[in-house]
């Protein structure tokens, strides 16, 4: 435990954001670190005030103390999903394996110490929740002041044991697909169905306002919650610990979380270096049969080269194909229900056409497919194989136009099936689809090449983990946040201006504009190819 104490020390102290600050005289990344800070800090605020208001309306309706099992339990579902979904890129497969592994510590205490790395990285969120319900908790529940150090106190370990839980259940996805060919599938289709289903939660929400299910929901709830808490024994305890003040039962989650900690990363460490080293190294077939190899070009090359990398990635793929897949399914769902009832129900029953929203037909499938560019994420994730991107005979520009190549072939066939389904469904005349499709094919031109500015301008390379880059990046925020808001107001726009002129004059306007802006972008690209050391 001491050495996973020293090593966790050492990590937080190398990849500590404010003691980066401190010792970097980069004025540039300076400020990065302060702007990532603040956005932090805002997304804090903005989970605390969900959760005060969530424990408001528990106390409204006389329903207060099921808020202690509520914070248990939310705490440890967000504990467990992060976990399972972050422990290919901390606890296996990470950057600094090699170096950690050739120091005189056991595998055991490796394991320990990334588990609790990642424990710490997270701690904040969660701390952010348990807070903002304690005070919700205050306002209606009234207890007594010591109830709020035990609940603070006893939310530290509120986390671990649904974080080993998850972890052990990543060891063993890991433990039994180390050396096949495929490693990410399990995760890869779990992270797909949970984000799907975060995006289902805003329907489910406005049924429940719309149709003054409040009061009932909340009810069943708090039902739910207390047979959860039988079932869930942690979530009992911090419940009677915090409500009842009862020793045994703080007892109990601090010493249960301390045995599985213990006994779980025992267990890991006989079998840590063997699942790292399959996992570094890749699969031969049995049944291997020597063939004419396939010429590419180098664009085409290195094209493929991202696809590889992108299935490779738990969190790659998520991020990158979960716009084309919300694409995909609001086009057929859009065909099979019929546009009136979407926009019925996108719309709260406003008097809105559907042959209004043709002109922005191609910018509402952008906004799905438009969310995420590779080009945005693709030139950090080199990391410290950039060298050797460095050292081979080719060009910057050809790098990246093969980056840009790959996610064109992503972006362009999921644009023209989505907008073919919603002009088939809005029964559209050919020649406009024909336009919008042109418009389309346009909008993932710019993304591409914008998202190809972005990745180079705010390359980094130096991360720990692909999450910082992927999820976290400066790079993605300045691709994803201007891109979004533009896109819902030139929808607006043309909705707009679809009202007052011929729509086919006015997708013309459109698709010059956006081939403009693409062809700019891109010689953008070229140029910061030329210049970037």
């Amino acid at each position: 435990m001491n050495n996973s104490i020293v090593l966790l020390k050492t990590l937080l102290l190398s990849t500590s954001q404010s003691n980066i600050y401190r010792h970097c005289k980069d004025k540039k990344k300076r400020g990065k670190i302060i702007g990532s800070t603040i956005g932090v800090v805002l997304v804090y605020a903005m989970i605390m005030a969900y959760c005060v208001f969530m424990c408001i309306g528990y106390g409204q309706f006389g329903m207060i103390d099921a808020a202690p099992v509520m914070c248990a339990l939310v705490i440890s579902l967000l504990a467990f999903v992060f976990t399972l979904f972050k422990t290919n890129g901390y606890l296996f497969n990470f950057k600094e394996y090699d170096m950690l592994m050739s120091l005189p510590f056991s595998s055991s205490s490796v394991a320990a110490c990334k588990f609790l790395y990642m424990y710490v990285k997270s701690l904040p969120w969660y701390l952010s929740i348990s807070v903002a319900m304690a005070i919700g908790y205050g306002i209606y529940a009234h207890p007594s002041a010591v109830v709020y150090p035990i609940w603070l106190v006893l939310s530290l370990f509120l986390p671990v044991i649904p974080m080993l839980a998850a972890a052990f259940l990543g060891f063993l996805i890991a433990r039994i697909s180390a050396g096949f060919r495929k490693t990410n599938i399990i995760q890869t289709v779990l992270t797909m169905i949970f984000v799907i289903f975060c995006f289902s939660l805003r329907f489910i929400i406005t049924d429940i306002f719309q149709n003054d299910k409040v009061e009932a929901t909340l009810e069943n709830a708090a039902e739910l919650t207390d047979s959860a808490a039988g079932i869930y024994l942690p979530a009992g305890w911090f419940a009677d610990a915090v409500a009842g003040r009862s020793i045994v039962s703080a007892l109990l989650l601090i010493g249960v979380s301390a045995l599985l900690f213990a006994a779980i990363f025992s267990i890991v460490g006989r079998s840590y270096r063997r699942i790292n080293s399959a996992l570094k190294s890749h699969a031969a077939a049995k049944n291997y049969k020597m063939s004419a190899q396939k010429t590419r070009s180098v664009v085409k090359s290195i094209a493929f080269k991202e696809f590889k990398r992108m299935t490779g990635s738990t969190a790659y793929i998520v991020n990158g194909g979960v716009g084309f897949i919300l694409a995909l399914l609001v086009a057929l769902l859009t065909l099979i229900i019929g546009p009136e009832k979407i926009i019925a129900s996108v719309t709260q029953g406003a008097p809105i056409d559907a042959a209004m929203l043709r002109p922005a037909i191609p910018f509402i499938v952008y906004f799905f497919i438009g969310m995420f560019a590779t080009t945005a994420c693709s030139p950090s994730l080199e990391g410290k194989n950039y060298w050797i991107v460095q050292s081979l005979p080719v060009e910057k520009k050809t790098l990246y136009r093969g980056k840009m190549l790959f996610n064109m072939y992503l972006a362009v066939p999921a644009m023209v099936f989505s907008v073919l389904c919603l002009c088939i469904a809005g029964k559209v005349p050919v020649l406009d689809t024909v336009l919008y499709l042109l418009l389309g094919v346009a909008l993932c031109a710019f993304s591409t090449a914008w998202g190809c500015v972005c990745g180079v301008r705010h390359m980094r390379l130096d991360w720990e983990n692909e999450i910082e880059v992927i999820k976290q990046g400066a790079a993605v925020a300045v691709y994803m946040l201007p891109n979004m808001f533009a896109v819902m107001a030139l929808a607006v726009l043309v909705v707009f201006l679809g009202t007052r002129m011929d729509h086919k004059l006015l997708t013309l306007l459109l698709t010059l504009l956006v081939s403009v802006l693409a062809a700019l972008s891109y010689a953008s690209v070229m140029r910061l190819a030329t210049r970037k050391k």
